[in-house]
C-alpha cells in the first residue's frame, strides 16, 4: 500500500520543501548531516528526516530517490531514526565529479559505522528498500525498483518495539540540492526468513 503522508512527522523541518500527489521535495540546508563520533570523533545530528511510525514486526518500506547532489558528501535516502544515538540510513553520498559512493550507516547506542562501494557520479536516480524483522534489518537497493540487491543486514539494539522509519536529506558542507522522493510503499515483508529458520 502507498505510504499516507497524513501520518508523516519531521524531526527537525526543513525551511524548504513541498508534499504534493505521491511526491516529497526536500531542498537541503548547508552543514547538516547525521554521523555518531567514530573516526572523525564529532558528532553531527541535525538533518532533516520525515518519518511515520509502526509497531509492525514484519514489513517492508521502498521508495524511489532522484537527487541533483552536486558538493561533496550531499545525500538523500531512507533513514530509520529511533533518537539521536540509535539508528540507520542508507543513501548516495556525492563525492566528486568521477565517483560518488552507495552506502549505509548503522549507528548504536551512540556510534556509527558506514560501508561503502563507488558507482559512477553520472546516476542521480536509486530505489531502497527496508525490510525488518523484529529488531533486525535488511537494507536493499534497486536502479530500476523490480531487482533490489541487498546492501547490509544489521541489528538495532532499541528497535525491538515501536520504530520511525522514512526519509531524509542533508547537505554536510556548504552545500544545497534537491532531493526527490516518489512511490513510497509499506509492504508485506519481501525478506524472507533462512532457511532452516525457526517459523515466525
Amino acid at each position: 500500500m502507498n505510504l499516507n503522508f497524513d501520518k508523516l512527522i519531521w524531526t527537525r523541518e526543513p525551511k524548504n520543501y513541498s508534499i504534493s500527489d505521491g511526491k516529497i521535495e526536500i531542498i537541503t540546508e548547508p552543514h547538516t548531516d547525521l554521523w555518531q563520533k567514530t573516526y572523525y570523533h564529532f558528532i553531527n545530528d541535525n538533518a532533516p528526516v520525515l518519518q511515520t511510525e509502526t509497531d509492525e514486526k514484519y514489513f517492508s518500506f521502498t521508495v524511489k530517490t532522484e537527487f541533483e547532489s552536486k558538493c561533496r558528501f550531499d545525500q538523500c535516502g531512507i533513514a530509520m531514526y529511533l533518537d539521536s544515538e540509535n539508528w540507520l540510513k542508507a543513501s548516495v553520498e556525492y563525492e566528486n565529479s568521477t565517483f560518488q559512493h552507495l552506502g549505509s550507516v548503522v549507528t548504536n547506542n551512540g556510534y556509527s559505522d558506514w560501508a561503502t562501494t563507488e558507482i559512477d557520479s553520472s546516476i542521480k536516480s536509486m530505489w531502497y528498500r527496508l525490510s525488518r524483522r523484529g529488531d533486525d534489518f535488511c537494507i536493499e537497493c534497486s536502479d530500476d525498483g523490480s531487482v533490489f540487491k541487498q546492501m547490509r543486514i544489521c541489528h538495532i539494539y532499541k528497535g525491538g518495539g515501536t520504530v520511525k522509519f522514512g526519509i531524509y536529506a542533508c547537505s554536510p558542507e556548504n552545500s544545497s540540492f534537491k532531493a526527490t522522493f516518489t512511490d513510497l510503499k509499506i509492504t508485506e515483508c519481501q525478506w524472507k526468513a533462512h532457511n532452516g529458520q525457526m517459523p515466525d
